[in-house]
């Protein structure tokens, strides 16, 4: 019965072309001292809980910069001594249009051209070399790994084009 009352009060409330409250309790065949009794109660222990439950929510999104979702929310109401279900959460977060925003996921700049100014190429693009050992090129990447970084130094001998490996 609840939400057909809500129902006709947040189309009473719109008012702009909406029927007479008479006219939607005559559809949704409830009375309409149901509807005035309902609007005039009091609200419910939950309604209170759920508003104060609100408040604490909103406060938690806010503190995290917009970044906490439903379940680190929860874990702050948690630190803060408020006791909520982690579904209650989440239902209430929705209710209020709350969205984490995702940030992006940290990657290295490898390009990025650092203060010292534009690199000098001693080569002069010319990767190739007449004798072993005349001309030799390096390089460094970055491998991800489950315990971090892993990075891999490379020396290259432009005659033979093999990895140079030195003791």
């Amino acid at each position: 019965m609840t939400i057909i009352y809500e129902f006709i009060d947040a189309e009473y409330a719109t008012r702009g072309k909406a029927p007479s409250v008479r006219q939607m309790c005559s559809w949704q065949e409830v009375s309409r001292s149901g509807f005035y009794e309902w609007r005039s109660r009091p609200k419910s222990a939950t309604a209170r809980r759920r508003e104060e439950l609100r408040l604490f929510i909103r406060k938690a999104f806010d503190d995290s910069g917009g970044t906490y979702g439903h379940r680190r929310v929860w874990a702050q109401l948690a630190r803060w001594g408020v006791r909520a279900g982690l579904e209650l959460v989440r239902v209430l977060m929705r209710d209020l249009g709350l969205v984490a925003c995702q940030p992006r996921p940290w990657r290295p700049a490898t390009t990025q051209q650092g203060a010292a100014g534009p690199i000098p190429d001693l080569v002069q693009r010319d990767f190739s070399a007449q004798a072993p050992g005349q001309k030799m090129v390096g390089d460094i990447t970055y491998i991800p790994t489950w315990e971090g970084w892993l990075y891999l130094a490379t020396v290259i001998d432009c005659a033979t084009r093999k990895v140079r490996v030195s003791a």
